[in-house]
């Protein structure tokens, strides 16, 4: 089954960089984007939530939340926030992953000729009531947070 705008988006409870617990549906009646990135501190994971950072005025302006998800432990997402500055959450996904493979974001992928289980870099942006609204599966890391921002009419 293969997620589709306008669906109710996949609820989940997932921990953030502090062990706390954040589920999705409490954050009903604002718009969220949710980013699937393979590792904190990686290059194309840096420049995508530098990209997010560096938007960040205009995100927070809209009342947009961003939650990046990754299989990185809290300690590794206190340190790359720390690193970057980056002033959204950053959530757990520990294998198998059940949250990204709700979201088809989980999968086989191949790299330099050997295949893996592993998370894939797609982005959501949830609406206000809980639906999808945007669906990205070929993400370019460097400029989302752009692309995100122009495809919602707000920059």
């Amino acid at each position: 089954m293969t997620l589709q705008i306008g669906d109710p988006a996949p609820d989940f409870t997932l921990p953030d960089e502090n062990g706390e617990p954040l589920t999705l549906s409490s954050l009903k009646g604002q718009r969220v984007v949710i980013y699937f990135y393979p590792k904190d501190a990686t290059p194309g994971c840096t420049k995508e939530a530098c990209n997010f950072r560096d938007r960040w005025g205009d995100l927070k302006a809209h009342g947009i939340k961003v939650l990046g998800i990754s299989k990185d432990n809290a300690a590794s997402h206190t340190r790359f926030i720390a690193k970057q500055e980056l002033p959204f959450t950053l959530l757990t996904d520990e294998e198998p992953c059940a949250v990204a493979s709700s979201y088809e974001s989980y999968g086989l992928k191949k790299f330099m000729g050997r295949e893996f289980m592993g998370m894939m870099r797609h982005t959501f942006v949830v609406d206000a009531e809980g639906k999808l609204e945007l669906i990205y599966t070929k993400v370019k890391a460097a400029s989302m947070a752009d692309q995100v921002l122009s495809d919602l009419g707000l920059g």
